[in-house]
């Protein structure tokens, strides 16, 4: 199943909350709507849906225009990141209950409804009602209600949100493998980069009621196209400095240095240079790095992760690195952190990408 949104705006009450969207979704792939909160992931997954009308653009299906179709004619599910079950009926007749509205036989309700609840890891529990779930196995019962529908659309707006990080990872794992077949059009959408990084497929950075780029996921984060993709696909952002590429094909940097950049067609004048967190490190990988003194504002620990908030030695330039491995470092202390220029985005006065990094791997759109 092909869908496309062709020139899709949406505005509720006068306020716009989509802008001239165009997108086409990979067909049997998982499509990955990534975007912080409010960047209209939701708005845009209720439109392809048919719950909402756009107030000017189409939707069509394998070409076919169904602008004003609703839910109820169309072949897809839907499911969010609350867990959304019937209470009073057992996991079988909440996971039943599309089949049967669609007046399947009762043994294809039974074959199906069991099919889907051991891929999930839930047939054990069949004959127990939603309360007596835990808060995992109750998302993996409105998952099956979805599923087992067969539906050549799956929409999934942040359906791990609500989970602690082992069943995120379980559940994760075990919705890649049942979409892997190809046979479903996925929609997932999430405001963590590290999901889709995980997920694969196809990713749009949605921001501020726009889609910023489009294309294969790791494609997508090697090289984002403008400096507010950069900022949307790295947790945390990835770190922005006002830079100058010279006359004589040297980067000047904010903090005194000067760098030569072996970067073909880049013109001189202002720039932005951007490094990604996790490519500040404590100790130098080649000849060529650059060395920045800085003093320690905030430390933090998560998980194996420690997170370092830093200001130049000047105070006029703020960076945060991500280390891998707990770091005990004093606040206030000195710390000197090294960039490889290799490593460097470099965008243009007009904030789009100027240059990646050699060796990224390019084909977005």
């Amino acid at each position: 199943m092909v869908l496309e949104l062709e020139h899709v705006s949406h505005l509720v009450g006068g306020q716009t909350h989509l802008y001239d969207i165009d997108l086409k979704l990979v067909p049997g792939a998982i499509n990955v709507l990534l975007g912080p909160t409010q960047a209209g992931k939701t708005t845009l997954m209720r439109i392809m849906a048919g719950l909402d009308r756009p107030t000017s653009g189409r939707v069509r299906v394998d070409g076919k225009d169904v602008t004003g179709v609703g839910v109820r004619e169309r072949n897809l599910a839907m499911v969010y990141q609350q867990f959304i079950n019937y209470p009073a009926m057992s996991v079988f007749d909440n996971i039943a209950s599309p089949l049967r509205l669609q007046r399947v036989a009762a043994a294809e309700i039974r074959r199906r409804v069991h099919e889907v609840a051991a891929k999930l890891h839930i047939d054990h529990l069949l004959d127990k009602r939603p309360g007596e779930l835990s808060g995992g196995q109750q998302q993996r019962c409105a998952l099956a209600r979805a599923l087992v529908k067969r539906a050549s659309l799956v929409l999934l707006d942040e359906p791990l949100v609500n989970l602690d990080y082992k069943l995120r990872e379980e559940l994760r794992t075990e919705l890649a493998a049942l979409f892997a077949d190809g046979q479903t059009t996925v929609v997932y959408a999430t405001t963590e980069p590290q999901e889709a990084l995980l997920l694969g497929g196809h990713t749009a950075l949605v921001h501020g009621g726009r889609v910023l780029q489009h294309g294969e996921t790791l494609a997508v984060y090697s090289t984002p196209a403008s400096v507010d993709a950069a900022v949307v696909f790295n947790d945390p952002p990835m770190n922005l400095l006002p830079a100058r590429f010279g006359d004589n094909g040297r980067l000047q940097l904010p903090f005194g240095v000067e760098v030569t950049l072996a970067r073909d067609g880049l013109p001189a004048g202002e720039c932005r240079i951007g490094i990604r967190p996790s490519q500040l490190r404590l100790a130098p990988v080649s000849g060529k790095a650059i060395t920045v003194s800085c003093v320690l504002e905030l430390a933090e620990l998560s998980g194996s992760e420690t997170y370092l908030h830093l200001n130049t030695r000047h105070g006029d330039t703020h960076l945060v690195a991500q280390l891998q491995g707990v770091h005990a470092l004093a606040l206030g202390s000195a710390v000197d952190v090294h960039i490889e220029p290799d490593e460097l985005f470099v965008f243009g006065e007009d904030a789009q990408l100027a240059s990646a990094p050699p060796g990224v791997i390019h084909g977005v759109h």
